[in-house]
Parts: C-alpha cells; structure tokens; sequence
C-alpha cells in the first residue's frame, strides 16, 4: 500500500511538470488517491498483524519523496508554462525543505528510540498505547496546526486550489512553509501531536 502511495504521489509530480490545466487536475487526484493509500497502510499493516519498523520507514520515504517531487513537479511545471524561472526556484526551495524535514526527523526518530532503549535497559516502566494528546499552550496550538492538521488535509486543498486554476499559489506559501515546518522539530513538544 506504501509503494502504491508513492508511485501514485509520484505520478502527481510528472503531472504537475506539464504544467496544463488538465495535468495539474490530474495531479491533484493523484495526490487524493496518494493521501488515502498512505493513510491506509499503517491500519492495514497493523490489521494483519504485520506492522513493522521497515514499513514505518518506507512510510516516511514515501512522505518526503511525494512532498519534494510535488513542489518539484509544481515549481517546474509553473516556470514552463509562465516562462519565469522564480516559479522554478520556489518550487526546489519547497522540496529542499520537504528534504531537510524528512532528514531531521529521522535523526530525531533514532535519538527517541535510543531513549526509549535506554529507559528500557534501566528498567523504566512506560505507559501502554498512544493517547491523542492536545497541545496546551498558544505556541503548541499553532504548530499543531501547521504541523499536523494543514498536513493531514494538504491533498484537499491541492485540490480546491486546482480546479479554479490556482494551485500556483502554494509555491511561495511551499517555500516559506516548508522552512517553518522543519523548524517546528526543534519546538519541544511538537512531535508529540497526531491526526
């Protein structure tokens, strides 16, 4: 199911890079469909009982490689079509920051697995099962917001902002955005959120 989301996601990108109306809505149903297989893959592995650190892994693969050729595909396609290159550079500004997100979070996954290691080596006991935790304070609201709930709906605004032809707006939004969002690692407590 991850390898499907990413050949889909991927798909999404080659679409953006024609840069047409009709390829841009392609994309962006691709995307959906690269949204809603990546948020199947983790409840089917664990349906059937085979979750696993390799699919957690390829799950954050798939993520990166979608969000960088997305904003790659995007950037691209845009410069072709207007035939002004600052299109193109925000497109790559936006997926180098996809790509140093996806880097430093997993440096950060490892240094949380050694603590968890580590608690374990010394005989601390943790809590069973996830709880949904909410942040707490106004700073933990917005990096809730920014990093998890525009996140989880991305695929949906890709496509309102496809069908009346204004996708191009999420380039600069992208290459601010994608800066902030990696910053946000560095926020204690930030990592603790899920949708």
């Amino acid at each position: 199911v991850s390898v499907l989301s990413l050949i889909s996601g991927v798909a999404a990108g080659w679409f953006l890079m024609v840069g047409s109306y009709a390829s841009i809505l392609q994309a962006a149903g691709l995307l959906v469909v690269s949204y809603v297989l990546d948020n199947c893959d983790g409840e089917v592995a664990r349906a059937k009982g085979q979750a696993s650190a390799f699919g957690e892994a390829l799950d954050d693969f798939a993520d990166w490689i979608v969000h960088a050729i997305f904003f790659f595909g995007l950037g691209y396609g845009h410069a072709v079509i207007s035939g002004e290159n600052v299109w193109f550079w925000l497109g790559n500004i936006a997926a180098v920051g996809a790509t140093i997100n996806y880097f430093i979070g997993q440096y950060l996954t490892i240094l949380e697995r050694r603590r968890e290691e580590q608690k374990e080596d010394e005989g601390v006991q943790e809590e069973d099962g996830e709880e949904d935790i909410l942040p707490t304070t106004p700073l933990l609201w917005v990096i809730y917001f920014l990093r998890e709930l525009s996140r989880a709906d991305f695929c949906f605004l890709v496509l309102l902002l496809a069908l009346p032809g204004g996708l191009w707006v999420l380039l600069p939004a992208g290459a601010i955005g994608a800066q902030i969002y990696w910053m946000t690692q560095f926020v204690r407590g930030a990592r603790q959120f899920h949708v």
